[in-house]
């Protein structure tokens, strides 16, 4: 098969679309899958030029930072090259990772070339709306949302209450794909004692991480809170927090006694996870998660919310701990009570671990082209009755 990734973000970037995009098509060019890769133009002068390895066509287009996110460019449309494109090196499927303005001309362009159209569903910008003060817009914003997904073939989302949401808010053709972990790469072995003692810890003094990008979408005021009890509850344990964002200034001063290490690159990052004891995760905001499955992966018991990834992975009490979304005393309270009970975080980190391992990427990738399969069978295209 041929297919065109479309997506405003493509790795060396840091986040859960430009991971999942990363280990997709590395598993798909194993399989001598045929891609094409749209994207902006990197932000970073200093990134590699040329085409990304693998890809048989590659389309840079021009590009616009995000507020909050300089890395990260929305792409301009761009729906008379890639006519050009498609009309010299036709793909048989076209796969829509973000709906910026090169999404939206992408979709334009492959509807006029009978090009069936898969959307990927990455990123819950209604929620985004009211992290930021704007709540009137997300009605709007979900709106144009669902006549972007509903114009396409099929839209994949990576849980069953995600679908099940979207359903309820008139998003048509929805499938689930969800997301895999390196089990390899992310793994206890890479548990570092040196490290443990540069967080002034011990083996008998637990460690407690949190990984992602320092914004409000992450419900950092709850971090924040569940920190200062678990501290209160064990004065000497270590807290570590790894990422970087806009809010990392207040949170320092506010976490004084926490590790801020910014953003790591992968092989570090593992070994962050494997030094620890316990994954503290709060956000809200992701359709996944991707730092919850490696934390599993790297044997930590995790404490999330019954939401994303966690809802998918964590049987609670069994795997991990999970609290009912918007509880934040409860979540506090479990936070508490975990790190002072070592042998109930070190059995939890085990069965996390063997759940972590059944979600293995090549199965991911094989479903990704089932769905991608079937929809260039069912279908050419959505009919010109469609709103764009």
């Amino acid at each position: 098969m041929r297919i065109c990734l479309v997506s405003e973000t493509w790795s060396p970037d840091i986040n859960g679309v430009a991971n999942t995009l990363h280990q997709l098509s590395r598993e798909l060019l194993a399989r001598d899958v045929a891609l094409q890769l749209i994207r902006p133009e990197p932000y970073a002068p200093g990134r590699r030029k040329g085409r990304t390895p693998g890809m048989q066509a590659e389309l840079k287009v021009r590009g616009i930072p995000l507020p909050g996110y300089r890395d990260v460019r929305a792409g301009m449309p761009a729906t008379r090259r890639l006519l050009q494109l498609w009309q010299k090196q036709r793909p048989d499927v076209v796969y829509l990772a973000t709906q910026g303005p090169l999404g939206w001309s992408a979709r334009r362009a492959a509807r006029r070339l009978s090009i069936p159209v898969v959307a990927g569903w990455h990123t819950n910008f209604d929620h985004y709306c009211r992290d930021y003060g704007v709540p009137w817009l997300a009605p709007v914003l979900l709106g144009a949302l669902r006549r972007f997904h509903n114009g396409c073939t099929a839209t994949l989302v990576p849980t069953h209450r995600q679908a099940e949401a979207l359903a309820e808010r008139g998003f048509l053709n929805l499938n689930v794909m969800g997301r895999g972990v390196d089990g390899e790469r992310f793994s206890p072995i890479h548990r570092d004692a040196e490290l443990r003692r540069a967080w002034g810890s011990d083996d008998h003094v637990p460690v407690a991480l949190h990984v992602g990008r320092l914004a409000s979408e992450k419900n950092l005021d709850l971090l924040q809170e569940t920190f200062h009890t678990m501290r209160l509850a064990r004065p000497d344990m270590g807290l570590v927090i790894v990422g970087d964002g806009p809010a990392r200034r207040s949170l320092e001063k506010a976490l004084p006694e926490a590790h801020f290490t910014g953003f790591l690159p992968e092989h570090e990052l593992a070994r962050h996870y494997a030094s620890a004891d316990l994954f503290i995760f709060p956000s809200l905001s992701e359709t996944w998660g991707n730092v919850v499955s490696e934390a599993m992966a790297s044997g930590l018991a995790v404490l999330a919310y019954d939401h994303a990834a966690a809802a998918e992975l964590i049987d609670d009490g069994i795997n991990g701990v999970v609290i009912a979304p918007h509880d934040g005393k409860r979540f506090c309270e479990a936070a508490a009570a975990l790190c002072q009970q070592p042998a109930r975080y070190a059995r939890l980190g085990r069965a996390a671990r063997q759940r972590a391992l059944s979600c293995h990427w090549p199965a991911i990738a094989d479903t990704f082209l089932s769905l991608l399969e079937q929809a260039r069978e069912t279908t050419h295209a959505p009919t010109r009755s469609c709103t764009i």
